[in-house]
């Protein structure tokens, strides 16, 4: 499976961004998803995370009523809806197949796409 992150852009605070993560690959459906951060000098940390049939999530707490993670199977993509956006938001997001949650195998990874948000 090949992951692509796309959407990411420069947004004031408050507004909203939706970034994408195109798969290729057959296998798409049968993984967990989900989405991690990197801002400078941090350490990646685990965003959001979506299951095989998009029918559970799971989300960090400081994103918890702001993010939804969601999937289209038929698309082979996974989406990452934003809003409220703050400035602590600001990283390069990152897309992976294999978990859903903070801890787990993690197969595969996108290669990132920047969210810069301004205050």
């Amino acid at each position: 499976v090949q992951l692509q992150a796309s959407g990411g852009g420069l947004v004031q605070a408050g507004g909203s961004l939706r970034l994408s993560c195109a798969a290729s690959g057959r296998d798409f459906s049968s993984y967990a998803m989900g989405w991690f951060r990197q801002a400078p000098g941090k350490e990646r940390e685990f965003v959001a995370g979506i299951n095989w049939s998009g029918s559970s999530t799971y989300y960090k707490e400081f994103v918890k009523g702001r993010f939804t993670i969601s999937r289209d199977n038929a698309k082979n993509t996974v989406y990452l809806q934003m809003n409220t956006l703050k400035p602590e938001d600001t990283a390069v997001y990152y897309c992976e197949a294999g978990s859903m949650y903070p801890r787990g195998t993690y197969s595969y990874w996108g290669q990132g796409t920047q969210v810069t948000v301004s205050s």
